[in-house]
């Protein structure tokens, strides 16, 4: 997809919606690297994959992603001589804890969510790598005595020296003649060694290492000599500490090693699967559909809304919201593969043009487009857009040219399966001239298939899909008793300025709305002559066009219930089924759960002819039903430990 053509319809502001939906950094980068494809396989793939997801957060709610951290920079970085420090180790264990919530949440996935199943095979369960952590290193980040037994062994022996020091202290600052001697009655550090504040007078009445002086040359900073040796003991035993450390640090990181890159796999498949929870749960608070896409459907968009429209009021009510974005209809490549759209200014044209464009940029990214139920659109391989002010100041180029330029583009581009949006062709320049180039634009896309939607405020160009095959109108609807657009696309009429007709609201005298009249040309009249004349037929087919629509929705949502209805008994007769198993598999001693007491217990024996089973609990044998008791999960895959 062009890259001017997603900038001019503003797609990165829908990915930023998303963005918002997303739980996990992971999922919110890869939220930024969303584009449209090309490929009807991948499409499809894409919105199948929101629909499973979708599915299943109905059944069984969003993943678990509480508490993730990106650590990809971190698995990539334990490799020697690099060591992973504590802090970062309790990040990567709060990750590869998600890792098994996460696989526990994909693990009993329907058979109808192949899409999702993909995802699945791409992560790993690494919660035996959190537990490794745990076991190591606690919440604050410190690691713990137990994480070796010589670690403990070390830690016990600076605490024995650190209170054998303290006891000599106690006893040196109780005994008079000691006190007598120093500034101030209390230890202080150097470094990290306990010393004595001495006056400077009494020099050498206190045995031991002078280790600085006050910055007055008054107080001299003295270890005693009963402690010296205490305290090198201690500073030993602290660079051991310090090396058993490191070494346990070193098992960790070798141990997410050894597992990087199945990790790292893992990271990246919790980034796609948040991307599509983000894509589901969108959906789901805006009732945003999925829409069926395929290479050779027309495009039919039923009630239609801008999305960033609809953003602009997302901090009101559903209902209010859908008050205030008005919804149209639309369709292309049935019975015409070119619209022209014509109305007032600020009617909505350009609107709903950009409507358009932005549902094809989203269903082809795999989001959900802001329309009903029942939309249908094809896979293009481009969306060319002229739309806006494409001005460039830098090639000093008019509105005109820099728009001719941007068309010339898209007609060199353009083919059968390119959506084309031009908007207000023809504009900027001396009208007639304008209607003459927009009519050989418009020939030279009618002649190659193109489908296109075309704004314009031109009357001239209304006349054109009477006069060639497979072109209609459309009209935005505005009511001239209050002098508002409706914002509803009408297809089949073609769109009036309502200049004469506003003025007279607006107060203008019979005579000079007479002259107004005389002045439209002969050809003008007879064109809105000819308009009229075809209004009824046109309407009443579009009313019987819209009720064979809605039997084709009504037919294709009571196909959809039957389906989910029949997926929905075959899941629950495997799982009973399944369940039925394991129940017959039982034998006394094997564990269950008790749920009405949700603690574990010991099967004494089966009873299936009254379906109870009797449990042994805390020494207390009690019968209970065999729904009460929950049977032990299968184990999931587990990480590489290294052991």
């Amino acid at each position: 997809m062009e890259q001017h053509s997603l900038e001019k319809l503003e797609f990165g502001r829908v990915c930023d919606i998303v963005g918002r939906f997303a739980r996990t950094s992971l999922g919110r980068d890869m939220v930024q690297k969303i584009r449209p494809s090309h490929r009807p396989e991948q499409v499809k793939y894409w919105l199948d994959q929101v629909r499973q997801m979708s599915a299943r957060i109905t059944h069984k709610g969003p993943p678990p992603f509480g508490g993730m951290v990106d650590v990809r920079r971190l698995v990539e970085r334990a490799v020697p001589p690099n060591l992973l420090e504590p802090a970062e180790l309790v990040d990567v264990r709060a990750a590869m804890r998600v890792t098994g919530m996460v696989a526990a949440w994909l693990s009993d996935l329907p058979e109808d969510s192949a899409a999702l199943r993909s995802i699945a095979e791409r992560v790993g369960d690494y919660s035996t790598i959190a537990d490794r952590i745990d076991k190591i290193i606690d919440d604050r980040g410190a690691v713990r005595d137990e994480a070796s037994p010589k670690l403990a062994k070390i830690r016990r022996q600076i605490a024995d020296g650190e209170h054998s020091i303290k006891k000599v202290y106690d006893r040196l600052l109780k005994n008079m003649d000691v006190v007598r001697v120093l500034q101030y009655a209390a230890t202080t550090f150097h470094g990290d060694r306990l010393v004595l504040p001495v006056k400077a007078e009494y020099r050498g009445r206190l045995p031991g290492i002078i280790h600085r002086s006050s910055d007055s040359g008054a107080t001299l900073f003295i270890e005693p000599a009963e402690v010296v040796e205490l305290n090198n003991t201690i500073v030993a035993l602290r660079q051991q500490q310090t090396e058993e450390i490191s070494r346990i640090l070193w098992e960790l990181t070798h141990l997410i090693q050894m597992n990087a890159e199945g990790i790292l796999q893992t990271l990246q498949g919790l980034a796609l699967l948040d991307l599509i929870t983000a894509k589901a749960l969108m959906s789901r608070q805006h009732g945003w559909v999925v829409p069926e896409v395929a290479d050779s459907l027309p495009l039919n968009l039923r009630q239609v809304r801008h999305p960033l429209l609809m953003d602009l009021h997302k901090d009101e009510k559903p209902d209010k919201i859908l008050e205030a974005v008005v919804p149209i209809d639309v369709r292309l490549g049935e019975d015409f593969d070119m619209l022209v759209v014509t109305g007032p200014n600020t009617g909505g044209k350009t609107v709903a043009l950009k409507t358009v464009g932005l549902a094809c940029l989203m269903a082809q990214a795999g989001m959900p487009i802001a329309a009903a139920a029942g939309s249908q659109l094809p896979v293009y391989k481009d969306v060319l857009v002229d739309v806006g002010d494409e001005q460039s100041l830098q090639q000093s180029l008019s509105t005109f040219s820099s728009h001719l330029k941007q068309i010339l583009h898209i007609l060199h581009r353009a083919d059968e399966h390119t959506l084309v949006l031009l908007d207000e062709l023809g504009s900027g320049t001396d009208p007639d001239e304008g209607a003459a180039i927009g009519q050989a634009v418009m020939d030279h896309l009618h002649q190659r298939r193109c489908p296109t939607i075309v704004t314009t405020h031109l009357g001239v160009l209304k006349g054109y899909a009477y006069r060639q095959p497979r072109v209609d109108n459309a009209a935005v609807e505005f009511d001239v008793s209050t002098l508002r657009p409706t914002y509803r696309l009408i297809i089949g009429e073609p769109g009036n300025s309502n200049a004469i007709e506003i003025a007279r609201r607006l107060g203008m005298g019979d005579p000079l709305l007479q002259a107004a009249r005389r002045h439209l040309a002969g050809r003008h009249r007879a064109l809105h002559q000819a308009i009229r004349g075809t209004l009824r037929s046109r309407r009443k087919a579009e009313a019987a066009r819209e009720d064979a629509e809605r039997a084709r929705i009504a037919a294709a949502e009571a196909q959809a219930r039957f389906q989910q209805e029949s997926e929905t008994l075959k899941a629950r007769q495997a799982a009973f089924d399944k369940w039925l198993k394991r129940v017959t598999s039982l034998r006394p001693g094997d564990k269950v759960r008790s749920k009405r007491f949700d603690r574990e217990a010991t099967v004494v024996r089966v009873l299936l002819q009254r379906q109870a089973v009797v449990i042994s609990n805390r020494g207390m044998e009690m019968e209970v039903p065999l729904t009460d008791i929950a049977l032990p999960d299968a184990e999931g895959p587990t990480a590489h430990t290294g052991t």
